[in-house]
């Protein structure tokens, strides 16, 4: 049987978990709908239910909870990736569908306040965003892409890796804090155009008729 010292050490790491991830669920609640500048610590300790020193003893300042927001957010935009693409059943049609809610849904939460006090304050942090997302691409659209060119869904004059490459360097071009305020568009719908732009490029026939 596990010593009391030991048993005790699991109960202190489970509360601290437990406690870490309802304020990231508290902070990403208004984070990402109404930017992070307004939102202070005071606010969501007050929220929460908790004194802003226990707050603190989480995350020594707001930007690296606005760090574990982040994380949050693409930690479950990749787990969500992965049943969609881990999926060998699927067809073509089911699998894209998902795989385009699936990044509406990612870019739909994150709204332009959010947008721009990135930008403004803590644009260092959205390389952590980069480079993930480059990751879940070429991990997640490589699978899927060989998989629809197999069933004849996708051209295969283009390779593969091109094709990944080329929704990467979208994207990163695209997708950004400084970008998307430029056009006056929201992530959702960025995301949703560069998708749809590449993929109807790259479709065959049978592809374009079985969507």
């Amino acid at each position: 049987m596990p010593s009391e010292p030991a048993t005790l050490q699991v109960t202190i790491e489970a509360k601290t978990a437990a406690a870490r991830q309802k304020i990231v669920t508290g902070a990403r609640r208004h984070f990402l709908a109404e930017g992070f500048r307004n939102v202070t610590m005071d606010d969501l300790a007050e929220e929460l239910g908790m004194s802003k020193k226990t707050l603190y003893a989480h995350f020594a300042s707001k930007t690296e909870l606005v760090r574990a927001v982040m994380v949050q957010k693409l930690d479950e935009a990749e787990a969500e990736l992965e049943t969609i693409t881990s999926r060998t059943d699927a067809g073509f049609a089911d699998s894209l569908h998902a795989l385009l809610a699936c990044v509406q849904r990612a870019g739909d939460e994150i709204k332009p306040p959010f947008i721009r006090d990135v930008r403004r304050d803590t644009p260092e942090l959205f390389s952590i965003v980069e480079e993930r997302r480059a990751a879940m691409i070429h991990k997640h659209f490589d699978r899927l892409l060989k998989a629809w060119r197999k069933a004849g869904m996708i051209r295969k004059d283009v390779p593969v890796r091109m094709i990944v490459e080329i929704l990467v360097g979208a994207t990163r071009a695209i997708v950004n804090p400084q970008k998307v305020t430029e056009l006056g568009i929201t992530p959702k719908a960025a995301y949703s155009t560069v998708i749809s732009v590449v993929l109807n490029g790259v479709f065959t026939d049978t592809g374009r008729a079985n969507l």
